[in-house]
């Protein structure tokens, strides 16, 4: 897809899946089934597509009107020293949501919620630590 036509796609996309949503939520009285949850995605991956597009039609804007300003945000983005502090952020969000999510786990099963999303969360869990995992393998074998 063409790069200038991107960000206008998101938000527009974003739009129409968020009006569908509302829509749906408004009108339906008695749903059923997947119609349950599905005005609620709706809502939700229209929301986060219409603040990404608009993030593009932002940035754009003000590289155009501001051609040194984004010289300057170049810059900050490329810079090591930046780029160590997010990938350090990074791993210190990760090393506590290790322990969260075991412990959110821990507390659904005690409560005794359904066995079928305790399969999932338990399953996105194990999804987690093999990733984490196979990684640690293989920068370990590069360096």
């Amino acid at each position: 897809m063409n790069k200038s036509i991107s960000p206008y796609f998101f938000a527009l996309a974003g739009v129409a899946l968020l009006a569908v949503g509302v829509y749906f939520i408004k009108t339906t009285d008695d749903p059923h089934g997947l119609l349950r949850a599905l005005p609620y995605i709706f809502v939700g991956i229209g929301s986060g597509s219409f603040g990404h597009g608009m993030e593009g039609i932002l940035l754009r804007y003000a590289k155009n009107h501001a051609p040194a300003a984004a010289k300057q945000l170049e810059i900050e983005r490329n810079d090591e020293r930046n780029t160590a502090l997010a990938n350090r952020a990074k791993a210190k969000a990760y090393d506590m949501i290790s322990f969260v999510f075991g412990a959110l786990i821990l507390a659904f099963s005690i409560m005794g919620i359904d066995f079928t999303v305790l399969v999932l969360l338990v399953c996105a869990y194990l999804f987690m630590l093999v990733y984490n995992s196979y990684y640690r393998y293989k920068y370990h074998k590069e360096m």
